[in-house]
């Protein structure tokens, strides 16, 4: 029960069904999911520990609303994270999550043309997901599903692609990385997809609402 409460919260969290700052009852959870408090008091404590939920003492909890700061951190791990993965499919050759990046783009490409946002954002994180699994690496993986989960992905693509232009640049940017793969270079392709992450965080941050401060109230540093 506690594990199909936290996949629940989760996803609802990641997808912006639940926004940023929201309060989470545990009284009505529990009568949702038909379970206990308890299940869903420690599902909030593990969905806490992921960074998407914030516990408040004698106050209550609520969706955690990421500051300025931590996007930028988050997206620094990002950069790095999906560096390595592009090197590391560089190296592996023509496996099928190379045939599965081809066919993203070329879909891409039509939701581009017909200005399809809501399409092109699904298939940027198809995208990234692709070249994540296909580095075939578990620990880069893991780390990198944690630190998504953690940035909200879902909510931010969209934010990103709110930018005029960001859209068809970022299709550039993605075919640019996927030659560099397929040449098997190596270097090259890190430092793409490094330039890439980073000019989506440009994206990010101006197309993030005013009231989002620099840094979280109660947040160390």
């Amino acid at each position: 029960m506690q594990a199909r409460v936290i996949a629940e919260m989760r996803r609802r969290i990641i997808k912006g069904d639940i926004e940023p700052g929201a309060p989470l009852s545990e009284l009505a959870l529990a009568e949702e999911f038909g379970v206990s408090r308890t299940p869903v008091r420690e599902a909030l404590k593990q969905l806490q520990t992921e960074g998407l939920v914030e516990i408040r003492p004698r106050v209550g909890t609520f969706v955690t609303t990421p500051s300025r700061r931590e996007i930028t951190e988050l997206f620094e791990m990002k950069e790095l994270l999906e560096g390595a993965a592009a090197r590391l499919l560089a190296r592996r050759g023509r496996v099928a999550e190379i045939d599965l990046l081809e066919r993203n783009l070329s879909e891409a490409d039509e939701a581009v043309a017909r200005d399809d946002r809501g399409r092109y954002a699904e298939l940027v994180q198809e995208f990234h997901d692709l070249l994540i699994s296909g580095a075939d690496n578990n620990k880069l993986e893991a780390h990198y599903r944690m630190l998504m989960n953690q940035l909200a992905y879902s909510r931010l693509v969209n934010t990103s692609l709110s930018q005029p232009g960001r859209a068809l640049q970022s299709d550039r940017e993605h075919h640019r990385v996927l030659e560099l793969i397929l040449e098997k270079d190596g270097d090259s392709a890190e430092q793409v997809m490094r330039e890439h992450v980073r000019a989506s965080r440009r994206a990010v941050m101006a197309g993030l609402p005013t009231g989002v401060p620099d840094v979280r109230p109660g947040a160390a540093g």
